[in-house]
């Protein structure tokens, strides 16, 4: 009888043991990466991939808070899923591979990211959020008026953005000298400081550059691409997130949050 009941006891002790690991990992699986049913890298954040600067989608304000078009649209995403928005600063090549994705940096990309075929096989993209235009910034009293101006010149471009795939395609044919630099500061830089003749980005974060330096700069020329941006997450990885910030979106567009954040950080939205 003692040798049944301590093999009772036992065999109880186990059993409850095992009860108390299963419940402490699904606990712990919940915790890591369910918010509203939605999978998270970090438990009550939604973490957020970005270049910066590149205003007035993302930027630093003068108490060093990242601030913007993107990231005030995220932050809706974020409201809807119950925590709030945190923001990595990474170079724009790893977001554009789909790698800080793939590897878990963060669970969405906004970086005023145009959608493009090759992006698309890497990555997932939201519905469109924003039309955008290239243009040509140039030193007020340069007599450049479009590309065809700047033969045997210096144009600066961004590295890793459509601009730069749009000022690519024209090097030969209109004899360009494409000088790429790594993010918008140092190509801003490079234009004031006469490295560079022209500079190509998107009209928006030109818009934005005269504001903050009125007098030295003006738009020479734009570039009407057809391009939209897009938020993203990874391929295939995370569709219940990429609904979410559909739904955010969507509703922002109907209740009017929409042309509130575009009037504040872009000026009045065009009439559709």
């Amino acid at each position: 009888m003692r040798f049944q009941s301590a093999v009772r006891q036992a065999g109880l002790v186990v059993a409850v043991a095992a009860l108390a690991v299963t419940a402490g990992c699904a606990k712990k699986d919940d915790s890591e990466v369910q918010a509203s049913g939605v999978k998270l890298v970090q438990a009550g954040k939604l973490t957020v991939c970005t270049h910066l600067p590149y205003p007035p989608f993302q930027s630093k304000d003068t108490s060093g808070k990242v601030t913007g078009f993107d990231v005030e649209i995220m932050d809706l995403v974020a409201k809807d899923l119950g925590v709030e928005q945190t923001i990595i600063d990474t170079p724009f090549e790893g977001i554009k591979s789909g790698q800080d994705l793939n590897t878990g940096k963060c669970d969405a990309a906004a970086a005023g990211m145009t959608i493009t075929a090759e992006r698309q096989q890497v990555m997932n993209f939201s519905d469109p959020y924003f039309d955008a235009t290239q243009a040509m910034l140039v030193k007020v009293g340069k007599p450049y008026k479009s590309l065809d101006d700047l033969k045997g010149k210096k144009v600066g471009v961004q590295a890793a953005t459509t601009g730069r795939d749009y000022a690519k395609k024209f090097e030969k044919e209109k004899d360009l000298q494409i000088v790429e630099f790594e993010d918008l500061a140092a190509e801003q830089q490079a234009l004031a400081n006469g490295q560079v003749e022209a500079a190509v980005n998107d009209l928006p974060v030109w818009t934005e550059y005269l504001k903050a330096n009125p007098g030295g700069f003006q738009v020479a020329a734009e570039f009407d691409t057809g391009e939209q941006y897009g938020f993203s997450v990874k391929k295939d990885g995370n569709p219940e997130l990429l609904k979410k910030i559909n739904e955010a979106l969507a509703k922002a567009k109907q209740d009017g949050t929409y042309d509130t954040i575009y009037e504040k950080w872009i000026g009045k939205r065009p009439s559709a």
